[in-house]
């Protein structure tokens, strides 16, 4: 047999020195070495002490248990009753582990009285029922030539021994494992063994059942992590309506060409030229200094964001104080005031350097492209009549001026607030409004711009909505990924564990275990 195959958990070495056992090392070391005193089929092993105060010794020694067939349980009168050995032979029961009892140092005579009830004490505490019991008389020089004599004593609570001992004759301990018949010891542990793993409480069936558990409430939680309900971005700002149509205007005026685009670009220059009294007028009625639309629309931005973060962190807490206890520590870690205030500062200086001029040009550009290659017919009308209205645009220009919606727009759109679709109008009649007046005459114009503008005006909120939904996502995905990382994907892959196909093969497993036990 391989040794390294019979202890897994350990790295063997060959034996030395009996001070190499003595070193502190974190690993699991095991030394080796052969015997000509011993029968060819035993294999003796001195486990770590398992009352020691070094809890890795725990460890070691439960992995030497997991792989022996029998147990010695070397005990004293002082440490027959202690903790850490009651624990360790009581999991050697529960295993169906044979064990053999030996009482060192013992005083002999004296102690014969004592002996009974220390181990009925034992055996009372860890259920064990050992194979055999010997004394080994406390005696210093014997132990040190290896000469120590073992006396065979038999008690209630051990199998009834088939031969008649001698209580004064000394035996061989030795000579007693190897007469074990050590194929029924295997099979009594490993009925033991299964039995211990499909315990409802203590083995896999009982983890199981936790497990279960655990995901079943975890699912909550993950909900409310993963299918947004924990970050809720409400009540975000649209894009100032003059803006909007500003790069509306910029888009439809980069795809003029020829004659019209040269025509327009005249008249566009007049048109600064006749609105620059009327800004000069504006500007020396204002008490205060003029906001840039975009500036104004920074703060809003801003105060948004302070709320969604302050509504992200309530409910956090919320989850914490009524969540699994699987994630409280996990969620208190996030809410610790100082995570609240860097993610804040971070917060500001992200949106500080935000270009929304840019962001806005490129959802723009996006939006339109996207609309003209679905609606191709709707925008060659558009163009068609752009090019008819360069040559009346002087006419038009009167119209629409004298409407508020012509050179005079861009000083009356700022007053018109959130009328989004009194800007719009402004775009609108720029593109068709000069081709209805050429055809119709003044008349027609006002109608133009009413039955023009219903659906440019749709295009127009479509792009205020998708601009407003960007930078929404922006925050959502930036307090995802700085804040809470992969604890929503860790939660629900925990969530979903119970129904996962790895789950379902285990439970299989654990029921054919049981069927074969019972069989």
């Amino acid at each position: 047999h391989s040794l390294q195959d019979i202890f897994p958990d350990f790295e063997l070495r060959p034996w030395q020195a009996a001070e190499e056992t003595l070193q502190q090392s974190a690993q699991h070391l095991m030394f080796c070495r052969e015997s000509t005193t011993l029968p060819a089929e035993l294999l003796l092993l001195d486990t770590p002490d398992i009352d020691s105060d070094a809890r890795v010794n725990w460890l070691r020694a439960d992995a030497v248990r997991r792989s022996a067939d029998v147990l010695i349980a070397v005990l004293t009168q002082q440490k027959y009753n202690d903790a850490a050995v009651r624990e360790f032979f009581r999991r050697a029961a529960r295993e169906g582990r044979t064990a053999i009892v030996i009482f060192n140092q013992v005083l002999l005579p004296e102690d014969e009285p004592w002996w009974p009830a220390w181990l009925q004490t034992f055996c009372d505490e860890t259920g064990l029922a050992p194979e055999a019991i010997y004394l080994a008389p406390a005696d210093r020089r014997a132990a040190e030539s290896l000469q120590l004599p073992f006396f065979e004593r038999r008690h209630p609570c051990c199998p009834a021994g088939s031969q008649r001992i001698d209580p004064a004759v000394p035996v061989n301990p030795a000579a007693h494992l190897a007469s074990l018949r050590f194929s029924e010891i295997r099979l009594k542990t490993l009925q033991g063994s299964l039995q211990e793993v499909l315990h409802v409480e203590r083995g896999a069936v009982g983890w199981l059942h936790e497990l279960q558990q655990a995901s079943d409430g975890l699912r909550v939680a993950a909900q409310r992590l993963t299918q947004g309900g924990l970050i809720q971005v409400r009540g975000w700002p649209v894009p100032p309506a003059v803006v909007v149509a500003q790069l509306l205007q910029h888009w439809w005026g980069s795809r003029r060409t020829g004659w019209a685009r040269s025509i327009t670009s005249a008249y566009s220059a007049l048109n600064e030229t006749l609105l620059w009294p009327l800004k000069v007028a504006r500007q020396a009625l204002q008490t205060t200094a003029a906001v840039p639309p975009l500036e104004e629309y920074a703060r809003r931005e801003w105060t948004v964001i302070v709320a969604v973060v302050e509504e992200v962190f309530q409910r956090l807490q919320s989850l914490a104080d009524g969540g699994s206890p699987l994630i409280q520590a996990r969620l208190q870690s996030l809410l610790d005031p100082a995570v609240r205030g860097r993610l804040i500062e971070q917060l500001r200086e992200q949106h500080g350097q935000v270009d929304l001029q840019a962001e806005l040009q490129q959802v723009v550009e996006q939006q339109m492209e996207r609309a003209e290659a679905a609606r191709p017919e709707v925008f060659r009308l558009y163009r068609h009549a752009n090019n008819l209205s360069a040559a009346v645009r002087p006419v038009t220009s009167v119209v629409l001026f004298s409407l508020g919606f012509g050179p005079a727009g861009d000083l009356v759109a700022p007053l018109l607030g959130q009328a989004a679709a009194a800007a719009m109008v402004h775009a609108a009649v720029d593109v068709a409004g000069g081709a209805t007046a050429a055809i119709a005459g003044e008349a027609a114009v006002a109608a133009a711009a009413g039955s023009g503008a219903g659906l440019l005006q749709t295009w127009f909120h479509q792009l205020q909505a998708s601009f407003s939904a960007r930078r929404g996502a922006w925050l959502a995905e930036f307090l995802k990924r700085e804040l809470l990382g992969d604890l929503p994907d860790e939660i629900q892959r925990a969530a979903e564990l119970s129904s996962g196909n790895e789950f379902q093969v285990v439970q299989r497993c654990l029921q054919q275990l049981q069927q074969t036990l019972l069989s």
